[in-house]
This record gives C-alpha cells, sequence and structure tokens, in this order.
C-alpha cells in the first residue's frame, strides 16, 4: 500500500512537473481587443512565428473577452505578455506593482484619436451639443480614455453635454457605428482609422474626421514583471530588431502598423494614469 502511495506521489509530481515545464516553454500573449477577434488573430500570426524563430519556444495567442481580462490574466500569471493600450497598461501596473513595457511603435510615443461623423452641420465639438456620441470600450486609451480627458478640459463634460453616450467595445464598431447612422459621431484611434480608410472599410464620402485631439502616449508591448528577465531581454531585442527593408518582415510590421518598434518605459504613461484620475476612472 505504502509503494502504491508513493507511486502514485511520484507520478503527480511528474506530471505537475511535466505541466511546468510545457508551460515554461510556451510565451502565452495576448491583446485588448480593440477590434474584432478575426482581425486580432490575422494580425498577430506572422509575429507570432517570427517570435517562435527568434526565441526558440512556442508562443501561443490566447483571446480575451475584454479589455478587464488582459489586466486579470496578466495579474494572475495567465498570460506572459499582452498587446496593451496605455491605460490599460496603468491598470495593469497598479494592480501587479511590477509589470514591465518593453517596446512600442514609433507613432505611439505621438498617438492620437479622431473625433468622426456623417453630419455636414458638425465642424467642431461644439457643434455636437444634444447629439448622440460613441466611444470604443470604457477602457480604452485612444478610443475613451483620452478623448473624455481633453474634452473635459475643453469644459465638455460627455454625459451632460450629449444627448446620449453609447460604448461600442472596439475601434472598428464605432467607425461603423457612425457610418449606419446610429450615432451623429463618435472617436476612435488614428492608426485604425487609417486602416479602415486604406482598406475602403469605411466610406468616406460619408465619414468625415472634424477633430484630432492632442497627442499622448499610448500602445505598448508589456511582460508581467516576474518573467525571466533574460526572456524579457530577448523578446524586446526581437521587436527592435524588426527591419523594414527585409520584406519578410516588414510585412510583420505593416500588419502592426508599425514603422518600426522602439523602447519604452513606465515614466511614458504618467500623463496616462493623471488623465485616468482626472475623469475618476481609478480608484
Amino acid at each position: 500500500m505504502l509503494k502504491r502511495t508513493l507511486s502514485l506521489v511520484a507520478g503527480l509530481a511528474l506530471s505537475v512537473s511535466a505541466l511546468a515545464s510545457h508551460a515554461a516553454e510556451t510565451l502565452r500573449v495576448s491583446a485588448i481587443p480593440d477590434e474584432a477577434p478575426t482581425e486580432l488573430l490575422r494580425k498577430f500570426k506572422p509575429l507570432g512565428e517570427y517570435l517562435e524563430q527568434q526565441l526558440g519556444m512556442k508562443v501561443q495567442f490566447v483571446p480575451v473577452a475584454d479589455y478587464p481580462a488582459v489586466v486579470e490574466a496578466l495579474a494572475s500569471d495567465r498570460l506572459d505578455m499582452a498587446w496593451l493600450g496605455g491605460f490599460t497598461y496603468v491598470q495593469v501596473k497598479l494592480k501587479t506593482g511590477n509589470a514591465v513595457p518593453l517596446v512600442q511603435r514609433e507613432q505611439d510615443a505621438q498617438f492620437t484619436s479622431k473625433f468622426i461623423t456623417t453630419r455636414s452641420d458638425v465642424k467642431s465639438l461644439a457643434d455636437l451639443k444634444g447629439k448622440t456620441f460613441a466611444f470604443g470600450s470604457i477602457s480604452s486609451t485612444s478610443g475613451s480614455l483620452m478623448p473624455r480627458y481633453f474634452m473635459l478640459k475643453d469644459g465638455i463634460k460627455p454625459e451632460t453635454f450629449f444627448s446620449r453616450i453609447a460604448y461600442s467595445g472596439a475601434h472598428d464598431a464605432t467607425a461603423a457605428w457612425v457610418q449606419a447612422g446610429k450615432v451623429d459621431a463618435g472617436v476612435l484611434n488614428a492608426s485604425v482609422w487609417d486602416k479602415l480608410v486604406s482598406t475602403g472599410k469605411v466610406d468616406t464620402s460619408k465619414v468625415k474626421v472634424f477633430a484630432t485631439t492632442p497627442t499622448y502616449f499610448d500602445y505598448n508591448w508589456t511582460v508581467r514583471g516576474d518573467l525571466d528577465p533574460a526572456l524579457a531581454q530577448k523578446i524586446k531585442q526581437a521587436f527592435l530588431a524588426l527591419d523594414p527593408a527585409k520584406p519578410e518582415q516588414k510585412a510583420i510590421l505593416d500588419l502592426q502598423a508599425a514603422s518600426r518598434f522602439i523602447e519604452t518605459k513606465p515614466e511614458n504613461y504618467d500623463g496616462i494614469e493623471e488623465a485616468a484620475r482626472a475623469a475618476d476612472l481609478l480608484k
């Protein structure tokens, strides 16, 4: 009986060890769901394959249901790395105390949001008084937090300025809502707007940009704070090594809407945290 018990315990220990080893050999990656899930997967596939080659380990994309799910998964070590907006990074940092932003796209150091409408009588935000308006996800930096922050600085409180506020959940959904007339106007990030225009997924004869926010820091690739520092460094170098002069790597950069990746640091997002506190979105 004792031998059988010891054998079972040993077997269990080996199974746990094997699972841990398997987990250690897989980099679990996700992204805030600021676009349709199929689009996120399409954009990540070549990047994931590139990272597998550079790191010598399996890279698994783990879809999440919403923005808070990314924060929880990183905080509970169910993810190793995620593509975050500036606000989501601040939430992860405050929750974990040690999340590390590695890299951002060059344009993320001077990111903007675009206000769009189909209405010919709307030339500025002031013209939207009493009309309907759509943000993206309430947790989105570029689709909610920063546009709201700049509105508040201009004396516009969305809840009393607009007749109705809606949250579409994603940037491409906001554009679709505006184009379909579900709302009079909306706001989305500049990168997604440019992509929708270049791919013909928004009709610019109907939908126009009527205002652009000031610049701010936004998206980044963040790793959990207790990830092996050597692995984190290898990941950073893999991103920094992406070369637009090489066709296969330019294709990866193009899918990420990036000219190249550059290093980033926690202090870059102090302004985002300040905006979140001013908007009473951090407790």
